[in-house]
């Protein structure tokens, strides 16, 4: 069976560590440990590294070990990603405001990821901008992607 090419997003390495939700990072510490036992084949872009530059130590130190526990591919934008940005920043599918969240979304969906993996609820794991994002694929020739938070990709994952 296929592995999954997931996406992950700044929200969901920054769950790691996370004491003021501990629901939430129960959850990944159980995804990470999927992604440690090379169950998916996981991106994690230079959006992502460039907004996890912005968190304060030793959170910073903390979750750069976590991810160097962990095999991924690290891709850049490119051209085609920027494109397709424009695209959904026309359609509203999020304002110029959340231009750095379509940048990942955009990017996911160019590399024909399978999933965008994702904690943050107001912007990305919503019906809302999924039902908007697929609209402005199918238009633009892309396939759907899905967005789902860390515990819907464990969630059916018992192989015993």
């Amino acid at each position: 069976m296929k592995r999954l090419k997931l996406y992950l997003d700044t929200s969901v390495i920054s769950h790691l560590i996370a004491p003021d939700t501990p629901e939430k990072m129960a959850d990944t510490l159980v995804f990470w440990d999927n992604i440690k036992n090379d169950k998916y084949n996981v991106l994690i872009s230079d959006i992502t590294f460039e907004e996890l530059g912005r968190c304060s130590e030793p959170k910073k130190s903390l979750l750069n070990h976590y991810i160097n526990e962990i095999n991924f591919e690290n891709p850049v934008e490119t051209s085609e990603s920027g494109e397709l940005l424009l695209r959904y920043l026309q359609y509203k599918v999020l304002s110029e405001r959340n231009r750095d969240d379509l940048r990942h979304i955009a990017l996911a969906t160019v590399l024909a990821c399978d999933v965008v993996v994702s904690w943050n609820f107001k912007h990305f794991v919503n019906i809302n901008t999924i039902n908007k994002v697929q609209a402005v694929n199918q238009l633009h020739g892309y396939p759907a992607i899905k967005i789902l938070p860390p515990s819907m990709i464990v969630g059916g994952n018992n192989d015993e």
